[in-house]
């Protein structure tokens, strides 16, 4: 049952996740209401690993702009070099417009959490087990009364559960392993390798600079379910399999619900945000510069609709990744056959807007021009129509 919290304990935000979404939610409330009444749990304490390819783009080095943090990873090298292999083994290396960060989630987070708490968030460890929306506040575990709620508890959110939205379909789930390994000091370069069996699934590995890289491999949940093998032994093979010179310790699979299952965006004054909310590149697996970008609308949006900020919530988010998660959601689908990737990866080797353009809709917000469309519709149609002719081989 519901009750009616004094008005003096109710929080203007409590946000559930201390992760870059949650993080970003909190920050962006306090950045523009500094007087805001922001409480922001979490069931671990930070510093903490978290599963994840550790990769923060261009874009998200933006969202931490406009958050007030511009600095918060300079001391981490700064990478522009970008090596994709495709499912049929083409290669293609080039620079990136801007450079890429590899910074592990145990220092980010970490420092995403500390900078909030100097804001004036308050940060507590608490595991989330109910929520309460029948009354005129939202609350939670019976005692924290909150006038707008983000829930950015990750890809398994509790809250998500608790207020009717069901989790993403094994179809618009992927699973992905990750390690860490050693690799030489110069080794600057962010490297994607495909694999043909079991496609979409590919490795990577993404040098810190610190003479280490975080290395993983990920492929789509019925893919792997439909091999029959322990998932443990079949991606921890592949990623030996792909990447042989890299061994790789501090092993950890986690699931990464993709945006082309998202759900809507929340209930009531819950607005789901990063993981929580499905925000994950289908075609990448990236999910910070989402987690950042929802995040910091769900804080907008709680500092500018505090009676009912979902609708506004919906509304900045349609507006800022709207175009961008229908061309993934495209996208995604024609990627199911290898032979697109194929074409596009081999487009990019002749094209540098082309690869330009894959990285941003790979990493940020971009979207796809119908000439470009074409153009790699064409070599793929050309590509499909040479191997169906006798005795064609690849080229």
């Amino acid at each position: 049952m519901g009750h009616s919290p004094d008005v003096n304990d109710v929080w203007d935000l409590v946000v559930v996740g201390g992760g870059p979404a949650g993080a970003a939610a909190a920050l962006r409330a306090r950045q523009l209401r500094p007087g805001a009444r922001v409480l922001l749990l979490d069931k671990a304490g930070f510093p903490r690993d978290k599963a994840c390819g550790d990769g923060i783009a261009a874009h998200g080095r933006d969202e931490l702009t406009l958050l007030g943090l511009p600095g918060l990873i300079d001391d981490y090298r700064p990478t522009s070099r970008l090596s994709v292999v495709s499912p049929s083994g083409s290669r293609v290396s080039a620079e990136a417009a801007r450079p890429n960060h590899v910074v592990p989630r145990r220092v980010f987070d970490a420092r995403l959490v500390e900078a909030a708490r100097a804001r004036g968030v308050e940060v507590r460890r608490h595991r989330v087990r109910a929520i309460d929306q029948s009354g005129p506040y939202p609350v939670i575990d019976a005692g924290i009364a909150a006038r707008a709620v983000v829930a950015a508890d990750g890809a398994h959110s509790v809250l998500r559960r608790l207020v009717g939205i069901p989790p993403n379909t094994a179809q618009h789930t992927a699973i992905a392993v990750r390690g860490y390994a050693d690799v030489p000091g110069s080794d600057d370069a962010q490297l994607i390798a495909m694999q043909k069996e079991g496609w979409p699934a590919y490795a990577w590995s993404f040098p810190i600079g610190d003479g280490t890289a975080n290395v993983g491999f990920g492929m789509l949940l019925p893919r792997l379910h439909a091999l029959g093998s322990p998932g443990r032994e079949v991606l921890y093979g592949r990623l030996t399999e792909l990447l042989p010179d890299r061994p790789a310790r501090e092993l950890r699979a986690h699931h990464l619900p993709l945006s082309s299952g998202r759900p809507a965006p929340g209930a009531g004054r819950v607005m789901l945000a990063g993981d929580a909310a499905s925000l994950i590149n289908p075609l990448t697996g990236e999910g910070i510069y989402y987690a950042l970008l929802s995040g910091r609308l769900a804080g907008e949006a709680a500092v500018e609709a505090p009676g009912d900020p979902l609708p506004v919530y919906r509304r900045k988010l349609r507006a800022a990744l709207g175009p961008h998660l229908r061309t993934t959601d495209v996208l995604a689908r024609l990627a199911q056959s290898p032979g697109f990737i194929d074409a596009a990866i081999g487009t990019a080797a002749r094209r540098k807007e082309v690869f330009d353009l894959l990285v941003e809709v790979g990493l940020g917000a971009g979207m796809v021009p119908l000439p470009m469309a074409l153009a790699v519709g064409r070599r793929w149609l050309r590509e499909s129509v040479s191997n169906l002719l006798p005795g064609a081989r690849r080229g």
